[in-house]
Parts: structure tokens; C-alpha cells; sequence
């Protein structure tokens, strides 16, 4: 199912929190919606869900407006919201059957998602005797039992130790390869690599960047190198208004133009003894930064 933004707009008040957003999610993809706190993110996600509606704008599951009587969603939440006194196995019934399955069936589904995710010996216990990491995979039964076409998952990887994490990671994987539609929201920028085809970045409410991400990081422009060298230093030195130094000792180095990069190459290889150069190529954390700061850069990809 193909889920689209066009043009949404939603205000409080005087605030408009939301300034004619549009985005698009294709089925068996996954889609990274990304921004700080306070970029629209969560409103997105409650207008798609019907929790309140747009001002303006519509939401549209294959090119029609939503009807969500017949789209059915899971939802992740960062902030998890299952009952800690009561028992597990009777609230994943409880919350599926709220997705409109029949008792028998919606047993029948969690008992398999208790199994899959290894905590069906927790089957009968409360939900507050488990740790952080466990809760979480119970709480991702909830958004999952009920098989739905859209998954919404935020913050998904929290508190999750690296085994539980490697076990969520082919969870997703099987759902976007089943043909379901993904919205992934994290601040865990490896995360959204991982399984992303696609990003939009939210910054005070409109979008400033989104596409695929494969094409935005080859369009991206080739103005930068990356190098290290003993004498970093003397590089530094020799182009002080073009040179900084990286989080990870290296050096990035900013050109005139792309078409400096060969001679630039060319010179610093035989003045300085390099143990690495090349071009920069930014990572998502990198273009995340750029786009969602305060700078003034944005833009959009079809």
C-alpha cells in the first residue's frame, strides 16, 4: 500500500506545526521520517493514524483519500503505553482484538509473534517483571499481532540489547519483504541506512529534504576531501579557510568546485605523505546534520 502527504498543514493555535508537507511511502519499502524534536515528526504520524486531522491537505493510501476503516496500522510508539500490572499474554489479545481480530485468531497470532520473538515463557507473567529490552519486544507484538498493511515504528531499537536488536532488525526486514509499508522514526541514523530505501527530513514543520536515499547521496556535491595524514597539521596550516578537523582525527577538506578535485589530489599527494584521501562521501548522520540544523539549506528530490 502507497501512502502519501500532500500538501498537509495542521496549527495550534497560532502555531503552525506542520507547513505543507508532503511525503510518499511505497509498499515493501521503508521510509525514514527524520527531524529533531519538535520538527512535526509526531504530528505526522497522528494526523496518518487519524488521531486528529489536517487543516489542509490530504492523506492518500494508494492514491485515494485514507479511509481507515479498510488501512490497518501498527504503531510502535517511543513512548510505550502497555498495562505493567497485567498479564502479557491477556493484553496482546486484548489489543489485537482491537484491530478487529476474533479472540481465537488474535490468540492464535500472538501466541506465534511470542514464540518468534523468544518470550513465550513470559507468556503468562506481568509485563513490569520484565526488563526494558523485553517490554519492547512485547510492545512491538502489539503493532504487529494484528498483521497490519502500515507499520509506524518510533524509536524502535530502544533499550534493546545488540541480540534483541540483530532479532527486531529481521522482524523488519520480513515485514518490508512481505510487501508492507514502513515509516521508521529514529534518531539511530545507522538504523534508518539500514533499512531505509527512502528519507524525509522534517525541519519546523516542512519538509527540507526527501527522496531516495541512494540518489541523494550521488547527487550530493563532490566539493569535499577526506585525508589523514602525520602531518595534518601542516595541511591544516596550508589551507586554513578551507580545512577542519574531523570528529575522527581526519581532516575534511572543502574545494573551490568539483573540478578542483584532481589537481588537489595530485598536489597534496606529492607534498605530504598521506594515509588516506579521497572523496567525501556524507553519511546520513552528515546530511541529517546539515539539513536538519538551523542552516538555511533544503530542498527536495522527486
Amino acid at each position: 500500500m502507497d501512502l502519501a502527504f500532500e500538501n498537509v498543514t495542521k496549527r495550534f493555535g497560532t502555531l503552525t506545526v506542520l507547513d505543507g508537507v508532503s511525503f510518499h511511502a511505497h509498499s515493501g519499502e521503508a521510509l525514514g521520517l527524520l527531524g529533531r524534536n519538535g520538527a512535526g515528526k509526531t504530528t505526522s504520524i497522528r494526523i496518518l493514524m487519524g488521531v486528529f486531522p489536517a487543516d489542509s491537505g490530504r492523506v492518500l493510501a494508494d492514491g485515494a483519500p485514507i479511509d481507515r476503516t479498510k488501512v490497518s496500522m501498527g504503531y510502535l510508539p517511543e513512548e510505550r503505553g502497555m498495562y505493567p500490572k497485567k498479564k502479557i499474554f491477556e493484553q496482546l489479545v486484548y489489543f489485537a482484538r482491537l484491530h478487529g481480530m476474533t479472540k481465537p485468531a488474535a490468540a492464535k497470532a500472538v501466541d506465534a509473534w511470542l514464540d518468534r520473538l523468544g518470550m513465550t515463557e513470559y507468556r503468562d507473567k506481568r509485563l513490569d517483571t520484565l526488563s526494558k529490552g523485553n517490554q519492547q519486544k512485547i510492545q512491538l507484538i502489539t503493532a504487529l499481532a494484528h498483521d497490519p498493511d502500515v507499520m509506524i515504528l518510533d524509536e524502535p531499537f530502544s533499550g534493546l540489547d545488540p541480540v534483541n536488536a540483530m532479532l527486531l532488525k529481521d522482524v523488519v526486514k520480513d515485514e518490508i519483504d512481505r510487501g508492507k509499508t514502513v515509516l521508521f522514526s529514529s534518531h539511530q541514523m545507522s538504523y534508518i541506512e539500514e533499512f531505509c530505501h527512502s528519507i524525509a527530513i522534517l525541519r519546523g514543520g516542512k519538509i527540507v529534504l526527501s527522496g531516495s536515499l541512494r540518489d541523494i547521496k550521488r547527487d550530493y556535491p563532490r566539493d569535499r576531501l577526506v585525508l589523514r595524514s602525520e602531518r595534518a597539521d601542516d595541511i591544516a596550516a596550508a589551507y586554513p579557510d578551507a580545512c577542519q578537523k574531523r570528529e575522527d582525527g581526519s581532516l575534511l577538506l572543502h574545494l573551490p568546485s568539483p573540478e578542483a578535485k584532481g589537481e588537489t589530489m595530485k598536489a597534496l599527494a606529492e607534498k605530504y605523505d598521506l594515509d588516506e584521501l579521497r572523496v567525501f562521501e556524507p553519511s546520513l548522520n552528515d546530511i541529517f546534520v546539515e539539513y536538519a540544523g538551523d542552516g538555511e539549506q533544503g530542498g527536495e528530490r522527486a
